[in-house]
């Protein structure tokens, strides 16, 4: 079959584990050998991008990738042996709350000193740093949505209808140009990024990956909807007081104008959503399936385990005067980039 040329370029390996796999869909070499897989840290660069690529062949795959290598069973085994190491790590690490009450309840207290990404990049954070932290989030936000997308053939009833209602408002409501992915993509050209598919896939860390992956691990499988829908919860209701701090950011910034409008939009959106997810989303899936709470929770923590993990990875480095990506930003973008701190900060971690 003819190779998909559309997709973004295969990015540079990490490690033996994803320089095999990205060497097998080039057609160039066989899959990782499994002890290489065995070997390999679980939140490390390696694993978490070798996962990522053989994710990525569900949505819009890479350039020169043939589209069969989707369903490889040869590299369908490696990711699920990937995969193992990525869950046990997270069912072994994550902090866990009593149950969903406890889990939900905290997400919807806002801290009164707030210590995150979004309270550091208000309050302190320079341009730069938005366009890093931008970037980074561009792995998922230029396909906003999609890995939630999975779980709708997987839910019915009252879940099913709220997901698709909450979904259809992520896909701009019937307009192409109120998709977020596309809102996201303005966001980028406001600071001076460039906004091609998975462009930023070599600069980002392996903290961003894994908060990609854990999508599309949860999307992916039928035995995890429940995860899913937790971690969607967990999107949703922190995301409206999360929005309203970065769009600060981005106005006391001068990002631009379609930089705060991303993020005006989703203090709006989510501020519904919230209530959609938590009443209709988490309630109608329980009333069909209460056996599913446990792993609802479980999908709302192994989030903020995550997260947590990405933006400690974001605040030292930064706090150091230290750029948070691996490789540079593309020359557009370091135009911009006038901060001493940045200019400074040549070796990119």
């Amino acid at each position: 079959m003819d190779h998909d040329r559309r997709g973004p370029a295969p990015p540079a390996a990490r490690g033996p584990v994803s320089a095999a796999v990205a060497a097998y869909l080039r057609g160039a070499g066989p899959p990782p050998r499994a002890e290489d897989v065995a070997g390999a840290r679980a939140y490390g660069d390696d694993l978490q991008l070798a996962l990522y690529l053989c994710y990525e062949l569900h949505y819009r795959g890479f350039a020169d990738a043939a589209p069969d290598l989707e369903w490889d069973p040869g590299l369908l085994g490696v990711r699920a042996a990937l995969e193992q190491r990525f869950l046990a790590a997270l069912r072994a690490g994550t902090p866990g709350h009593a149950g969903l009450d406890d889990a939900l309840a905290e997400l919807l207290v806002e801290p009164v000193r707030g210590t995150g990404v979004s309270h550091y990049l208000r309050d302190e954070g320079e341009l730069w740093q938005l366009r890093e932290y931008a970037a980074q989030r561009s792995l998922y936000h230029l396909k906003e949505a999609d890995p939630h997308a999975w779980v709708l053939p997987r839910l019915w009833g009252r879940a099913k209808a709220a997901m698709a209602a909450v979904e259809f408002d992520e896909y701009g409501g019937g307009r192409a140009d109120r998709v977020h992915a596309r809102l996201f993509a303005d966001l980028m050209n406001d600071l001076g990024l460039d906004t091609t598919y998975g462009r930023y896939l070599d600069a980002a860390s392996a903290e961003a990956l894994a908060t990609v992956n854990l999508m599309s691990l949860f999307g992916l499988h039928r035995e995890l909807r429940g995860a899913l829908v937790g971690h969607f919860a967990a999107v949703e209701i922190t995301s409206s007081p999360g929005s309203r701090r970065l769009a600060e950011a981005m106005r006391r910034t001068g990002a631009g104008p379609a930089a705060e409008f991303f993020y005006d939009e989703h203090v709006e959106a989510d501020a519904v959503h919230e209530q959609v997810v938590r009443h209709e989303v988490i309630a109608g899936l329980l009333e069909e399936e209460p056996q599913l709470a446990p792993d609802v929770t479980f999908g709302i923590d192994a989030t903020g385990h995550l997260e947590d993990r990405f933006g400690r990875r974001l605040l030292a480095d930064w706090r150091e005067g230290r750029s948070s990506l691996r490789v540079a930003l593309d020359a557009r973008a370091e135009r911009r980039n006038t901060s001493p701190a940045y200019r400074e900060s040549t070796h990119i971690s």
